[in-house]
């Protein structure tokens, strides 16, 4: 199991869950989550995932990609985030509140603008990670839906976390 929390910029939590390693390769650390895995928001809640899912944490880089099972209807969601801190089975994520969405149906969505607008003052955010976290954002929705690991590498980790489950 690797333990991965996603935090805000100061550092308090915003989801925590323990996911079951997957494997790593060129594009980085792959996890997953059964249906039945819980997650903890922020506000202490608890939520049951409905669906399987893999998520990667790739080495050096300002995101990390949720990667949904039919029938959900996100296909793929992106955090910008800090580059990952990768422990002894932990992954911890610093979330920079942009999100982009690629839908079943093809479409594409920036999500949480405003929250990234309004978390630049509250937190201080650097302007180099200002701008950092909105060029990655950038190159997220010009390559969500046509490059590697985004088009078929996630497939492999899903059918061997769906393997997992029979």
């Amino acid at each position: 199991m690797v333990r991965t929390l996603f935090c805000k910029y100061d550092r308090t939590p915003h989801r925590l869950l323990d996911s079951i390693h997957l494997g790593e390769d060129e594009h980085g650390l792959w996890v997953g989550s059964l249906p039945g895995s819980r997650g903890q928001r922020a506000d202490g809640t608890w939520v049951t995932i409905d669906h399987h899912r893999v998520r990667l944490y790739p080495r050096g880089q300002w995101w990390s990609a949720l990667f949904n099972d039919t029938p959900h209807p996100t296909q793929i969601y992106c955090d910008i985030t800090l580059p990952p801190e990768f422990g002894v089975d932990s992954v911890t994520a610093v979330d920079l509140d942009l999100d982009v969405r690629l839908l079943r149906d093809g479409t594409i969505k920036v999500m949480d603008e405003d929250e990234f607008l309004l978390h630049q003052k509250l937190y201080a955010y650097p302007p180099q990670v200002v701008a950092t976290a909105q060029a990655t954002c950038d190159w997220v929705v010009a390559n969500i839906a046509v490059t590697e690991p985004f088009t078929t590498t996630y497939k492999t980790y899903l059918e061997k976390l769906r393997a997992l489950a029979v």
